[in-house]
């Protein structure tokens, strides 16, 4: 993959950059649908590349997503 092909923070530290692209994200963009909780998780991403993706979110205007579920919104219960 080339940088052209991502957008993720040139700064990004290797063991990052292969954990989120071998968990299928390459843009900025594809990390707003999971939580920062769930980006956690994957082995690789430390403190510091958490600071750093973060801090390219908020310069686009985006965010990690609040956590909750999007399955199931056309549930019937009020």
């Amino acid at each position: 993959m080339t940088q052209q092909e991502s957008d993720l923070p040139s700064g990004l530290s290797a063991p990052a950059r292969r954990a989120l692209v071998g968990a299928g994200y390459v843009r900025l963009e594809q990390l707003t649908r999971i939580s920062e909780a769930e980006i956690k998780q994957l082995h690789g991403i430390g403190p510091n590349a958490l600071k750093q993706i973060r801090h390219a979110l908020e310069a686009r205007g985006l965010s990690f997503s609040d956590g909750k579920s999007r399955k199931g919104q056309l549930s019937s219960t009020p």
